[in-house]
């Protein structure tokens, strides 16, 4: 019987190339300023100074902290130290000038950025007439609150008016008005202070002050004599003290754990109204 003739395994099937690809991301290569070689900016604080500011340089103590004694300092540019007891006799005192209201102290000058931080007219230090300008902090503060105001502006975009009312009656905001003109009330109030209106959103405090609010509205509660009463019956339900707010009385109430019955009843019916 004639064997059968064996194929050839022959060349491995090709697998296809993959066609996925990872995206090439171009590497940006920065060379940021070194924060050891910035300088120091300094700076008049309100109204003082002018176009030239001589910062008082004689007879300047403070009290050294490491030897506990009240010692003098001056600015002598071929001195080391700022203090007068370290500083040779020859030492040549050489005044500091504020032109425009600025100071900029270079890094190769670590001993005019010493006196003027150590200087007892700082404001660091409990002076009144100049202070270092952190333009770093002051620029990563503003990034802030624009962040802060653009997640105010998307959450209002995002929620539903049901959701925002109880936001706009905490702001006083007129809700009588169109979803539109509501909305953009509650625009304006992010942009004013973002971080306020961030603490109003879904806050226990503003819901109940809203439930409140509309259970005075609509007759479910009123005040009489002095005590926030349920409309219906007369019962009393807390006493408001004289010259305070009868809403704000009942708000901080019903956020107790004494209250919390009353805020899930005045919830009920207004419920059932709606």
């Amino acid at each position: 019987m004639p064997q059968a003739t064996k194929r050839s395994p022959g060349r491995p099937p090709q697998t296809a190339p993959e066609t996925t690809s990872k995206k090439k991301v171009a590497k940006v290569k920065r060379q940021l300023p070194d924060g050891t070689r910035v300088p120091k900016v300094y700076q008049m604080v309100g109204n003082k100074g002018g176009i030239f500011f001589k910062l008082r340089c004689k007879n300047v103590n403070i009290f050294d902290e490491e030897k506990k004694a009240v010692r003098q300092i001056r600015y002598c540019p071929g001195e080391p130290s700022i203090y007068v007891d370290e500083q040779s006799q020859i030492s040549k005192l050489e005044h500091v000038v504020f032109e425009n209201k600025i100071l900029s102290v270079p890094y190769d000058k670590p001993n005019l950025q010493q006196f003027l931080d150590l200087h007892p007219d700082n404001k660091a230090n409990g002076g009144s007439v100049f202070e270092l300008a952190n333009d770093e902090k002051k620029s990563e503060l503003e990034l802030e609150a624009e962040f802060a105001t653009t997640d105010a502006i998307s959450l209002i975009k995002s929620k539903s008016i049901d959701d925002l009312l109880p936001v706009a009656m905490a702001l006083n905001i007129n809700t009588n008005q169109s979803d539109l003109s509501i909305k953009r009330a509650l625009v304006q109030a992010a942009k004013r202070n973002a971080s306020q209106f961030m603490g109003l959103i879904d806050s226990p405090m503003v819901m109940a002050r809203t439930t409140v609010a509309q259970s005075f509205d609509f007759q479910i509660i009123e005040q009489r004599s002095g005590a926030v009463v349920w409309f219906d019956t007369g019962k009393l339900i807390v006493s408001v003290p004289v010259g305070q707010d009868k809403t704000e009385v009942m708000t901080r109430f019903v956020m107790t754990d004494k209250g919390s019955s009353v805020l899930s009843e005045l919830e009920r019916q207004l419920d059932d109204i709606a």
